[in-house]
């Protein structure tokens, strides 16, 4: 007896923002993946890990999900609070990633502190969060290094300046 396996489609679109474009994998308003276009080997990575059997059209954001990301780079920083997110990843990977979403926007912790809060080592926290594939959304930008210093940001620490800067209305 044969079986067909059910396709999700999924739509690939892109979102013009102050720091660069964003590539954006969604579908029924939750975001799969958002990563800065310019670092597409990392959406194919996702791609091909964990949407291979997934169809994927290249379209625009849905009214919802455009509005958000427009807000928020217009100011309204709490926007991305409630779009929804299905990043797939590992069960370590979806507990770092859940406690990103409880970091207040306009706040930072260290790594360090995220550790502790999550029973594990500063070591593991800094990894999952290098494998997000959900930016600003699980909003990885928020962790820092435990003396204050900006580090460990797969966007570029520039843009996790940027970020944290426009989270406390000091965009530049």
């Amino acid at each position: 007896m044969q079986t067909s396996q059910k396709l999700a489609t999924m739509t690939k679109s892109q979102f013009e923002t102050p720091v660069g474009a964003l590539t954006i994998l969604h579908r029924g308003g939750t975001v799969y993946i958002c990563e800065f276009s310019d670092h597409s080997d990392r959406v194919d990575r996702q791609i091909a890990r964990y949407h291979a059997d997934d169809v994927i059209e290249d379209g625009p954001l849905c009214a919802h999900l455009h509005a958000a990301f427009k807000s928020y780079f217009a100011g309204d920083v709490e926007a991305l609070n409630i779009v929804d997110a299905k990043a797939r990843g590992t069960d370590f990977q979806q507990r770092v990633w859940k406690f990103l979403r409880s970091i207040p926007t306009g706040t930072t912790l260290s790594y360090g502190d995220m550790a502790k809060e999550l029973s594990s080592a500063p070591r593991a926290v800094g990894q999952a969060n290098g494998r997000n594939p959900v930016a600003l959304i699980q909003p990885c930008h928020r962790v820092i290094g435990a003396n204050g210093t900006l580090t460990g940001y797969a966007g570029g620490i520039e843009r996790k300046d940027w970020l944290l800067r426009h989270e406390v209305g000091q965009s530049m």
